[in-house]
């Protein structure tokens, strides 16, 4: 009997030896590996290491901290098993560790993503819907619900994305882009989830990991796509590292905080200091989110296995990648290509927040402009922010023909498409989470909403729409972050109204809802907009003209700027006309015969497939 509560006792203390194993598990079969394995818990380096099944430990890195240890394993060729982790104490087993290596999904490595052909819709996730009042506050974080405090938890919550995807579809969304859910235990302001204390776990209040997986069940049932949002830049000043550092040089220290110069040009600019540049990429984003060290590769491996294992634990379709140029760009780089050679369809868009497409242009993979410094992002996709900023500047507000106002200064951004390695796979957008709302800028006019929306869904690239455009929904940036990410109405018990339904929309609501589901249904099927070329024409009267098209279809629209009614003949348009007799306008069914001047009232647009 002594002998069995002996070995019970030694079991127990065995198991609280180790707090926290991450990745939890990993999968058989993938071309990652050599996985690092980071155990973590009292004193726990003082142990040999040894695992079973004939596993080769390829390395055991140990750092000033005891109480971390980092054990590299060779799964190449292992089958799907459930290993054991010896730790011994001079000869003697002090405790083990199970871990498991399990079985992929079915072609996951080559699994499709978001490309052009869809439309995203980015979700505000504590502001959209909550679909279980029950998780509002949870015990296990520090931040209750307080729906009155624009910048308080709010409620929304992965069962409410679930329950109102239906109505994203239904829209002509194809992806949905919510912001972070993973846990951010931040004392206030934590709702936007930015500053992450656990890279494992879904945030509480948001549900679980297995509402997560859910959420990508659900979508994929329905033909659409799920995008995690992740940081690597920063975590939050609350994750559960803070207080117990593996290493010192984990995060940048100065020691401790110092904030950005915010200098992003010094990332590639061949005059800047390296002062400049040191404090631009080493310094945190704000006081509460400390600036992960991506050139410690033990940093840069821990961001490279939790990324791919989101990706195949929540089967998922794609990322967008948070504040982007901010960190050690040869390790971000290295990131990004770890997630690309394991899964190679994988489409990941960084935000790359410069006013200069030519700055932009530097991050997209493969850019000659990066070649100049030797340098390769291997990104994927960039978000096109001088196209937003003309856009949310006022552009349709400037209703005069000038040299520099108006449709011009859309023209003139589409001429820099050259410096673009891929232009079809930027992220184009009228607004996000971060600027002002557009129908903020132009105060709810209908018409211009209507010429922004066909802008965005019609020239090259993947076009995002941000929550509760669609139905008009406004907000200041001046006012706060709190006013561009309101509520949206019916997401929560007790809302005066629901715009999720047709019934619980006004008829100003119903007005945007209907107009924009048309255009981004009518997209959804045609090919020609997703990928083909383009040939675009300078504006004339504050009128723009551009023609996408293929070897089989073509497609002209025309977006009037000017508040007076233009009419204009088609022979300056004859090279992309060519033998067509006239168009079908997709908004009115109305034919338009090319035979004719072309007439187009003020503030308006034709969308014209060409027959």
């Amino acid at each position: 009997m002594k002998k069995i509560l002996f070995f019970l006792l030694i079991s127990i203390s065995g198991f609280a030896q180790i707090d926290r194993v991450e990745p939890p598990f990993w999968y058989s079969g993938m071309n990652l590996s050599k996985v690092q394995v980071m155990f973590y818990g009292k004193n726990i380096a003082q142990y040999d290491v040894t695992v079973s099944n004939n596993i080769v430990i390829d390395n055991i890195q140990k750092t000033e901290n005891p109480n971390y240890v980092f054990v590299t394993i060779d799964t190449k060729n292992a089958p799907i098993s459930e290993l054991t982790f010896i730790f011994k104490n001079k000869g003697k087993v002090a405790f083990t560790q199970k871990y498991e290596l399990k079985q992929r999904r079915s072609n996951s490595k080559f699994r499709k993503s978001y490309d052009s052909s869809d439309m995203i819709y980015l979700i505000m996730s504590d502001r959209f819907a909550n679909g279980n009042p029950k998780n509002d506050s949870d015990s296990s974080v520090t931040e209750k619900a307080d729906r009155a405090n624009p910048n308080g938890r709010h409620g929304g919550d992965i069962e409410g994305i679930i329950k109102n995807l239906d109505y994203i579809k239904e829209l002509g969304a194809t992806a949905v882009w919510p912001t972070p859910l993973c846990e951010d235990n931040d004392e206030r302001g934590s709702y936007h989830t930015y500053g992450q204390s656990d890279l494992y776990k879904i945030d509480p209040r948001f549900g679980t990991n297995e509402d997560y997986l859910r959420l990508s069940a659900e979508l994929h049932s329905r033909g659409m796509k799920n995008i995690m949002d992740y940081v690597t830049n920063h975590w939050g000043y609350k994750h559960w590292m803070m207080n117990d550092l593996p290493t010192y040089d984990w995060f940048h220290q100065f020691p401790g905080y110092k904030q950005t110069n915010y200098r992003m040009n010094s990332q590639f600019d061949t005059n800047a200091s390296e002062s400049d540049a040191k404090l631009y990429a080493n310094g945190w984003f704000v006081k509460s989110m400390p600036d992960l060290n991506q050139s410690n590769p033990l940093v840069l491996n821990y961001l490279i296995q939790n990324a791919i294992w989101w990706i195949e634990y929540a089967d998922l379709d794609g990322f967008r990648v948070d504040t982007y140029p901010y960190g050690d760009k040869i390790g971000v780089a290295q990131w990004t290509k770890a997630i690309t050679d394991e899964y190679p369809n994988f489409n990941i868009v960084g935000e790359v927040w410069y006013h200069n497409p030519a700055h932009i242009a530097y991050w997209q993979k493969d850019s000659k402009i990066g070649e100049i410094e030797s340098f390769n992002s291997n990104l994927p996709s960039v978000m096109d922010f001088p196209l937003q900023e003309t856009i949310n500047g006022g552009v349709f507000n400037e209703n005069q023909n000038a040299w520099d106002k108006g449709m011009i200064n859309i023209y003139t951004g589409f001429t820099s498409d050259f410096l673009y390695p891929n232009c079809n796979n930027l992220l184009v957008f009228v607004e996000n989470h971060d600027t002002d709302r557009f129908n903020e800028v132009y105060k709810n006019d209908f018409d211009k909403y209507k010429m922004a929306m066909t802008l965005i869904a019609t020239v090259r690239g993947i076009p995002q729409l941000y929550y509760g455009s669609e139905i008009g929904m406004s907000g200041s940036k001046k006012v706060g972050d709190g006013d561009i990410r309101r509520d949206f109405p019916g997401g929560w018990n007790g809302d005066a109204t629901n715009a999720f339904t047709k019934g619980g929309r006004t008829e100003e609501q119903q007005k945007f809802y209907d107009f924009t589901a048309k255009l981004f249904n009518w997209r959804k099927s045609n090919p020609v907009i997703h990928n083909g070329k383009t040939t675009h024409y300078a504006p004339e009267n504050n009128v723009y003209v551009y023609f996408r098209y293929n070897e089989t279809e073509s497609v002209m629209v025309i977006i009037n700027n000017s508040n007076e009614k233009q009419t204009f003949k088609t022979n300056r348009f004859a090279e992309n006309i060519q033998n067509h007799l006239g168009g079908k306008d997709i908004f009115t069914g109305k034919m338009i015969d090319f035979k004719n001047d072309i007439p187009i009232e003020g503030k308006s647009v034709l969308l014209l497939e060409l027959k």
